[in-house]
């Protein structure tokens, strides 16, 4: 099971809500995951499709608990190759359904005239808690989540500019930052913060699917970190080994040459311990001195010896 419909599955089995905030959540459903069909006047009838079972019988309870309704409940199997069952959730027309439209924020009357409200009814999210039922809906019609071991992004799908706008606004309003970009024919509500998804998670009722998510969070960053550590040493090692291999190169052109007895005392004796410990640090050099001096002094006496060396190579 992906880690989304994992999501998904979990928040179906929320049950304590009201009204209001059940009918936001259906409103989301039919917004991002539902078809209108209007055959002359009047005559309305709606289907909402799914992939996912348990979305299908949240679906199908929403409608018959809060109107009454006992919807119609079709399976298909996907055209495309090994892909699963399509559930469709069909109301018929009637005056039930203009109804459920109409209370869904979907369709306003006019008289005779039917119109089709695009964006998202202030009456259906008046409240913080019918706010978090809508962005739950949306996400079990239209949302996605990528599998948080790859990458963190979390989606919502919308048919709709106006819809994706104010989706957006919903849930910003909660101290997020998501943005819309349009995708072909679709526009994409999306977060790409793994913190942000966390908070977004905990807004709609995934706390088990938030978890998780933190658990992946915790497990990549301290390997991040295991990683950066691993590199710095590895860049200090090469610049130390690096380093080394230059300076006993210079000691051994001195020693063909001049010979090392011939500098002062305190390089030959610096020499002298680089030759022999060519995998010591500057402050290991140091340590083994007599009397001992500190990693600035031993990198002062290598500088010298380098100054002679290079003074030797240009004659």
């Amino acid at each position: 099971m992906s880690f989304s419909q994992a999501a998904k599955n979990e928040i179906c089995r929320i049950t304590k809500e009201g009204r209001e905030c059940r009918i936001a959540e259906l409103s989301a459903l039919i917004k991002t995951g539902g078809t209108l069909r209007i055959n002359g006047q009047h005559s309305v009838s709606f289907r909402i499709s799914t992939e996912n079972p348990a979305i299908a019988r949240r679906i199908f309870s929403l409608i018959k608990d809060c109107f009454g309704v006992h919807p119609q409940v079709m399976v298909k199997k996907s055209r495309q190759l090994m892909k699963n069952n399509i559930y469709l959730v069909i109301v018929s027309s009637g005056s039930e359904t203009i109804n459920i439209l109409k209370e869904c924020g979907i369709l306003s009357l006019t008289g005779k005239r039917i119109k089709i409200i695009y964006g998202i009814k202030h009456s259906i999210i008046k409240d913080s808690e019918s706010k978090k039922a809508y962005i739950r809906g949306a996400f079990l019609g239209g949302g996605s989540l990528t599998n948080p071991e790859k990458t963190y992004h979390l989606e919502f799908v919308n048919h709709t500019r106006e819809h994706a706008r104010s989706l957006s606004k919903i849930i910003n309003s909660f101290g997020l930052s998501s943005k819309v970009i349009q995708r072909k024919s679709n526009y994409v509500v999306y977060i790409k913060e793994g913190e942000q998804i966390v908070d977004l998670l905990n807004i709609i009722g995934a706390h088990r699917s938030l978890l998780n998510l933190e658990n992946v969070r915790i497990y990549k960053e301290m390997r991040n970190n295991v990683n950066r550590l691993v590199n710095c040493e590895t860049a200090n090692l090469n610049k130390t080994v690096n380093a080394s291999v230059r300076q006993i190169e210079n000691i051994k052109l001195i020693g063909r040459t001049i010979g090392i007895k011939k500098l002062p005392r305190n390089l030959s004796e610096i020499a002298e311990a680089r030759l022999n410990h060519p995998d010591c640090s500057l402050k290991e050099l140091g340590e083994m001195l007599d009397p001992p001096i500190g990693k600035s002094g031993v990198n002062h006496r290598l500088r010298k010896i380098e100054e002679i060396a290079e003074e030797l190579m240009n004659k």
